[in-house]
């Protein structure tokens, strides 16, 4: 079945349809992993977005529930060179055509990724739509008049409902203000003894204090952080009070709160490969980012220290409060995929925790 790509500035390209049968709409970003689209195509951070991998062949290692960040996939698209159709892989329970099927969303092959990404590179992130079956113009126009990114609620769209705890017999109690989490930052904090409670991003603050944790942790999520009104408001309540620590979006929003603000990228973080410097040692490592806004440094109060920036464009990567336990990174410590350098993060929660 053929298929159809259009970007807002009139780019047309023609490729063969994958997954669901359908037109769908989105911002495209590219994301320069060679491996783990099953963990961002699951990754909550993804929607509202049309992703576009890189790296040419996709699928060649198939696809296992167990690397699943969410309870299913969450882009609103997937744009490939190349599909594997028969993945060799002893884990491997689906290909990514039956993964995109089963969750009823459309992807397109045999596109020419590269230019793609290098009009991305030089323009900026750009609304598109993935049509089957659609005319060249009318695709146009349904990528054209969509609404931007930054005019779209999509927070209560991946969060959870309401309060889920998870209890190892852990020492710590941490209540994790859930924005979109991935499950590898919830596997973190459980494999470090902390037994969390995941409550939605509109929970009350006081209902947070009431539960009388041990901390907070404001995690990652998809779409513009000014948006997310509620939690930025939770946050002004509870710092202070608690030690809090924030991932990605929850770095945002951790800023926001103290009347820092945000701006949106040309292009965004996504990626397993972005270089991070670590000012207080000097230290470089690899970390994985997906992100399209970011802390502007120019407006931070005085009371906050950029402690991490990005080599590739200066932006700020990590933030700690002079005063208050308060800790965030922009880049995603967990990984999931992508290097481990930055697991120190949720060591330096616990260490945190135990000296409040």
């Amino acid at each position: 079945m053929k298929a159809a790509l259009a970007l807002e500035d009139g780019t047309y390209v023609e490729g063969k349809a994958f997954g669901a049968e359908k037109t769908a709409v989105g911002e495209i970003v590219f994301c320069t992993s060679m491996t783990g689209y099953v963990e961002a195509l699951t990754d909550p951070s993804y929607k509202g977005q049309i992703l576009m991998m890189t790296y040419p062949l996709i699928g060649n290692y198939g696809v296992c529930r167990e690397d699943f960040e969410s309870d299913g996939v969450k882009v609103e698209g997937f744009v490939v060179k190349e599909l594997c159709k028969k993945p060799s892989n002893y884990r491997s329970e689906m290909t990514v055509d039956e993964l995109l099927k089963s969750y009823d969303v459309v992807g397109i092959e045999g596109v020419d990724t590269r230019m793609l990404t290098r009009k991305i590179r030089v323009f900026g992130s750009m609304k598109a739509a993935i049509g089957v079956g659609v005319e060249r113009e009318k695709l146009i126009k349904i990528a054209r008049d969509q609404p931007f990114i930054s005019d779209i609620d999509l927070v209560d769209k991946v969060c959870v409902k309401e309060p889920k705890r998870i209890d190892v017999g852990g020492k710590f109690e941490v209540v994790l203000i859930d924005c979109g989490v991935k499950m590898s930052i919830v596997r973190q904090l459980l494999k470090r003894g902390i037994n969390l409670t995941l409550v939605p991003f509109n929970f009350p603050a006081k209902e947070i204090i009431e539960m009388d944790p041990d901390g907070v942790f404001v995690s990652n999520g998809p779409g513009d952080p000014a948006r997310v009104k509620e939690t930025i408001e939770t946050i002004r309540s509870i710092a202070g009070k608690l030690p809090m620590a924030g991932i990605c979006l929850g770095h945002q929003l951790i800023a926001l709160a103290f009347n820092a603000k945000t701006f949106k990228l040309k292009f965004g973080h996504h990626g397993s490969n972005q270089p991070t410097k670590d000012l207080e040692t000097g230290r470089v490592f690899i970390s994985s980012q997906n992100h399209n806004f970011s802390v502007d440094e120019k407006t931070l109060p005085k009371d906050f220290e950029v402690t991490q920036i990005n080599l590739n464009d200066k932006t700020v990567e990590g933030l700690r409060h002079r005063d208050l336990p308060i800790i965030t990174v922009q880049y995603h410590p967990e990984a999931g995929p992508g290097p481990h350098d930055t697991y120190f993060f949720f060591d330096r929660f616990v260490k945190m925790l135990r000296e409040w």
